[in-house]
């Protein structure tokens, strides 16, 4: 029998130590996300980037919070160099490329909607211990509602810096066909960021967005009101089996393919809808088709957001749990059960694979 001191010998302390450094690290950044999104409830991210270095008084007041708190909040933000500190002059200031990740709402890299979606998933984890013990799916609509803000708060940034101004370009033809006006159909469309953009940057073409959560689809239509998008964009929320129409030039699912239920269900409406030289363009996470070829930090955060919502999802409809790392391979296999014949990867992004899917 070994002993407890014999067996602690046999550990390798570099490897322990390193470990602890890692595990440290993510509690560092988990205990953080709470004062990220105070940071930004609170305007303190804004008030930084609007008057330059302050110290922890200057800031207190310029936002109305109470000092005490915002020194240490200053501190844990130095600490975890999201902001910089000056120990000559006592101020705190945060640099052009922090702020346009932690306080330019229409920055290609804002970042919120991902601490939006966090703070959502730990409101959920009695429905998710329940979920690992029973292998019971959980809808879309069954989670806190801070996960439908956040989001569409997460990928309104990736969309807004990438859709118009390379997706659709790297499309066969569909620019052409936006600009001369085409009939779209967006699919799983949630508040509608990626319909509004497309309808605001192609005023020729009439686009439908379709979702089967109906509060997501009341927000979308706020949301048009608010952008001023009215005339070529409308709502409506449709069951997955419910017919969205046909003669479609142009049809999109954005992030959501991975999640349904019956995907390839969902891409022979697609197919039927479309006209015979239409297009579906397939937004996805970006992914490789073997597993360890995603375990890096991207991998990470997807494989997290899987797990809790995106296989969840579709297992609820008895659905094959494609995951948010389905991969090239995987999601061609959906559009040729389907019965689409042409597939290819049209683009990619560090977080996106867009493919091209034609009849």
């Amino acid at each position: 029998m070994q002993s407890k001191n014999s067996n602690s010998n046999q550990i390798d302390e570099q490897l322990l130590n390193n470990f602890m450094l890692k595990a440290v690290g993510d509690v560092a950044s988990s205990m953080s996300a709470m004062l990220t999104i105070l940071g930004e409830r609170l305007g303190l991210y804004k008030a930084l980037t609007e008057s330059g270095p302050l110290t922890s008084e200057e800031l207190a007041i310029k936002t109305s919070t109470h000092e005490r708190y915002v020194r240490e909040w200053l501190a844990n933000q130095a600490a975890g160099g999201y902001i910089n500190y000056d120990p000559t002059s006592g101020k705190f200031a945060l640099p052009v490329e922090q702020s346009m990740v932690l306080a330019d709402e229409n920055s290609p890299v804002y970042i919120h909607g991902a601490y939006q979606t966090i703070k959502s998933l730990f409101k959920d984890e009695e429905k998710f211990v329940e979920m690992f013990k029973t292998g019971k799916g959980l809808r879309w609509g069954e989670h806190h509602h801070d996960l439908f803000d956040g989001t569409a708060r997460f990928f309104k940034p990736n969309y807004v810096g990438n859709l118009i101004q390379s997706w659709i370009p790297s499309l066969d033809g569909i620019e052409q066909k936006l600009h001369e006006g085409a009939r779209v159909a967006d699919i799983g469309c949630g508040y509608g960021v990626s319909t509004i953009l497309m309808a605001k940057a192609f005023p020729n073409s009439h686009f439908f967005g379709f979702d089967n959560h109906t509060p997501s689809i009341e927000t979308a239509k706020e949301g048009a009101k608010k952008e001023g998008v009215v005339e070529n964009l409308e709502f409506r929320s449709v069951s997955a089996n419910e017919s969205i129409g046909n003669d479609y030039d142009f049809i999109t699912f954005f992030d959501c393919l991975h999640d349904m239920g019956n995907p390839i269900g969902a891409m022979k409406f697609a197919k039927q809808s479309l006209k015979n030289d239409g297009t579906c363009m397939i937004v996805e996470p970006m992914a490789n088709d073997n597993l360890k070829d995603n375990l890096n930090l991207v991998g990470r955060v997807f494989y997290a957001a899987s797990t809790l919502v995106c296989v969840p999802n579709s297992l609820a409809d008895s659905g094959p749990g494609l995951g948010a790392q389905a991969g090239e391979k995987r999601i061609r296999e959906v559009a040729e059960k389907a019965g689409f014949t042409r597939f290819r990867r049209a683009i990619q992004t560090p977080f996106n694979i867009i493919y091209e899917v034609k009849p």
